[in-house]
C-alpha cells in the first residue's frame, strides 16, 4: 500500500518568551492511501501539533514529515483542513464559501459551480446554495465547511475535531456522511478527537499519544467487523467495547501517573 503521509522521527519545540516547550518527541507513523486513522490522547499531547507539521504550517525541529514520498517544506494543494468551527465567510452565500479554495487559485468555472452543487447535494444541502451561513444549522455548516474542503481536491485531509462542537444526533450523522464520502473517493484521513468512541467507530487504526511531550504509546489495528458498519452501528459491537475499554485501560495509566486527562 502507497504512503500518503510519513512521520519519521519528528519533534517540534515552541520558543516564547517564557522559554522553550517539547510538543511532541521522536513522533513516527505513517498513514497509507485510502486509510483513515484518528488520534486520541490527554490534552496537551501534540495532537494538533501534529497536524500542523503535516499542513507544512510549522516545521519539526528535528526529524521529517513527507507527504506522497516528498518532504513536507510548506501547504500543499494534496492537503484539506477541516477544523471544529466551520470558518464560513457569513457575509458569502454558501456556494460561494464552497468555492473560495478554487477562487483564490483562479480556477472557479460554471463546470465547478456546477460540481459544487452536485456535491452539496450530496451532502444533503439541496437548495442552500444561496443562503448564508447564519441561516443554517451547525451540523449543515460543518456540511458545507466539508464541501468546501473537498472542492479544491485533496488527497488527503486534516479533520480537527470537527464534530465537537455538535450535538450528538448531529455528530453520528456527519461521522456516517464523512466517513462513507472519504471512502467513496478514496481518501486519506488523519483525525484529531478527543471522542475514544468515535476514533474507533471511523477509523482503521487508532494511534493513541501520551502526555506532553506528545509520544506514540500505542496503536491499534480496529478489527474488520468495526471497519465494515456504519460509525453508529459499530457501536452496538461486543468488540467495540473491548477496544473501548483497552483504550481508556491507556488514559487511565497515564492518568496514574499524575498527568492530566
Amino acid at each position: 500500500m502507497k504512503t500518503a503521509v510519513g512521520i519519521y522521527g519528528a519533534s517540534h519545540v515552541y520558543v516564547s518568551g517564557k522559554g522553550a516547550f517539547l510538543a511532541v518527541d521522536r513522533v513516527s507513523f505513517a498513514l497509507e492511501a485510502g486509510e483513515f486513522v484518528s488520534l486520541v490522547g490527554p490534552s496537551g499531547c501534540g495532537k494538533t501539533t501534529i497536524l500542523s507539521m503535516i499542513a507544512g504550517l510549522i516545521e519539526p525541529t528535528e526529524g521529517r514529515v513527507e507527504v506522497g514520498g516528498s518532504r513536507v517544506r510548506g501547504p500543499s494543494d494534496r492537503i484539506g483542513y477541516m477544523l471544529q468551527h466551520d470558518y464560513l465567510f457569513p457575509w458569502r452565500t454558501i456556494l460561494d464559501n464552497a468555492l473560495i479554495g478554487l477562487e483564490l487559485k483562479g480556477k472557479v468555472t460554471e463546470q465547478q459551480k456546477k460540481s459544487a452543487v452536485r456535491l452539496m447535494e450530496e451532502m444533503g444541502l439541496d437548495g442552500v446554495e444561496s443562503k448564508y451561513p447564519h441561516q443554517l444549522s451547525g451540523g449543515m455548516r460543518q456540511r458545507a465547511a466539508l464541501v468546501r474542503t473537498l472542492m479544491t481536491s485533496p488527497d488527503i485531509l486534516l479533520l480537527d475535531e470537527p464534530f465537537s462542537a455538535l450535538d450528538y444526533q448531529t455528530k453520528l450523522l456527519l461521522e456516517r456522511l464523512v466517513s462513507d464520502t472519504l471512502r467513496s473517493r478514496g481518501k486519506s484521513a488523519l483525525l484529531v478527537t478527543h471522542d475514544i468512541s468515535e476514533a474507533i467507530a471511523m477509523s482503521d487504526r487508532v494511534i493513541v499519544l501520551d502526555h506532553s511531550p506528545g509520544r506514540v504509546r500505542k496503536e491499534i489495528v480496529v478489527p474488520e467487523p468495526i471497519r465494515r458498519e456504519t460509525p453508529m452501528k459499530a457501536r452496538e459491537l461486543p468488540d467495540f467495547h473491548a477496544l473501548f475499554n483497552g483504550i481508556w485501560k491507556e488514559f487511565e495509566e497515564m492518568e496514574s501517573r499524575g498527568e492530566t486527562v
